[in-house]
């Protein structure tokens, strides 16, 4: 059985006071076991010390363009029980979505929740970065 492949992203924002309490170290531990217990290959790994409020985090960036060129479909597989270390912006996860909506993205994966690439999938993701984005900007 082959393995579905997948970018792995951890971020954590020193810049401002997040909540979140899971260093990247942490995430990255996390991720891999969940990986292996999975049966997920990570292709690549992207790591990140930014704020995911406003567009323009490099390796988020690099990775999008990864995804949005490749010739193969691929997951995302990320911490968190939701999709806000993947982006708490309007074109981040705008991006995701229109990656998922031309199956570029055929899967995102955190270790207490998965998105199922459907239309009601395609809706709950859109929530959740509505949710993401409500949350950052009320202080």
């Amino acid at each position: 059985m082959n393995k579905q492949k997948y970018f792995l992203y951890a971020r954590k924002s020193t810049e401002d006071d997040d909540k979140q309490v899971m260093s990247i170290e942490a995430q990255l531990f996390e991720l891999r076991e969940f990986a292996r217990k999975e049966n997920l290959e990570i292709l690549q790994e992207f790591q990140e010390s930014k704020s995911a409020k406003k567009p323009g985090r490099e390796e988020f960036a690099k990775m999008l363009a990864f995804v949005e060129t490749s010739k193969e479909p691929i997951g995302i597989l990320a911490w968190h029980r939701k999709s806000d270390r993947l982006a708490r912006n309007s074109i981040d996860g705008g991006r995701i979505i229109y990656a998922v909506d031309t199956s570029k993205i055929v899967s995102l994966r955190f270790p207490t929740f998965w998105f199922e690439p459907t239309p009601q999938g395609l809706f709950m993701l859109q929530v959740a970065f509505g949710q993401s984005k409500y949350y950052s900007d009320n202080p």
